[in-house]
């Protein structure tokens, strides 16, 4: 079995199983707060608040911070 560092995917690419079980879920104040994060175990999790029973997505941290900086300028809008 490949080892990771905290928050690295595997050798494999793959990213480890992150146990969400304990983990503490934040919202934004802003909108309806329908997407959750929680930082566990040196990652990012990221749900939908309005079904908090399924997936969830899992970043590293430079996913996360590419996610973010991308959403900043505009990467994601529809319109």
């Amino acid at each position: 079995m490949a080892e990771s560092t905290i928050g690295q995917p595997l050798a494999n690419g793959k990213k480890p199983q992150v146990d969400l079980t304990g983990a503490d879920w934040l919202s934004s104040s802003q909108g309806s707060g329908d997407v959750q994060i929680a930082f566990v175990e040196g990652y990012i999790a990221m749900r939908d608040g309005r079904s908090p029973d399924g997936p969830a997505l899992i970043f590293t941290p430079a996913e996360w911070r590419a996610f973010v900086l991308g959403a900043r300028d505009g990467e994601f809008d529809l319109t």
